[in-house]
């Protein structure tokens, strides 16, 4: 399960969209589903899904009961977090989108507490929790591979430049 921010968020849109090329039947695989959890309501699914190109599950929690039990954080912690794999904008540009998407969309709102970090969390079977990671501020997503690695799910390759094989 990974919880983020808000639906506007350049950064989780850039996360969810890499979360999005996981194939499925990597998942199937290593019995694994792949759950977000956006803090929102529900009216914003459907338009984030089409942008980011998520097909996984996906909920809302508008009232921030899950990341309150899970004891995810309000405000940011000033943290070096090191690059991330899936941003891909800065934050001027990536700031600027987010606005722009906030403006022109058909429900003018900013689809969650801009303050309210996320986290990512290996559940089950059952109520176990296996892995926990509350992020520190909106850079500090887990590295998607990481985690997959975690559970058993094949390697996924990010980029879209071909990779080079070395024979």
């Amino acid at each position: 399960m990974l919880g983020f921010q808000h639906f506007l968020c350049y950064i989780c849109k850039e996360y969810v969209e890499d979360l999005a090329k996981i194939p499925k039947s990597f998942l199937q695989e290593a019995d694994v589903t792949l759950i977000v959890i956006g803090q929102s309501s529900y009216h914003h699914i459907e338009p984030f899904c089409k942008l980011t190109g998520y097909s996984h599950e996906i909920y809302v929690d508008p009232e921030r009961e899950i990341y309150k039990k899970l004891g995810m954080k309000r405000g940011e912690e000033i943290a070096s977090s090191g690059k991330s794999p899936h941003i891909k904008s800065n934050i001027l540009s990536g700031s600027i989108r987010s606005l722009w998407r906030a403006v022109t969309g058909p429900l003018f709102d900013f689809q969650g507490d801009p303050a309210q970090q996320g986290g990512t969390l290996i559940l089950g079977p059952g109520n176990n929790i296996h892995f926990i990671h509350r992020d520190r501020n909106r850079l500090d997503h887990k590295p998607i591979n990481s985690v997959l690695q975690l559970v058993g799910v094949k390697h996924v390759y990010f980029t879209s430049r071909p990779s080079v094989i070395h024979v």
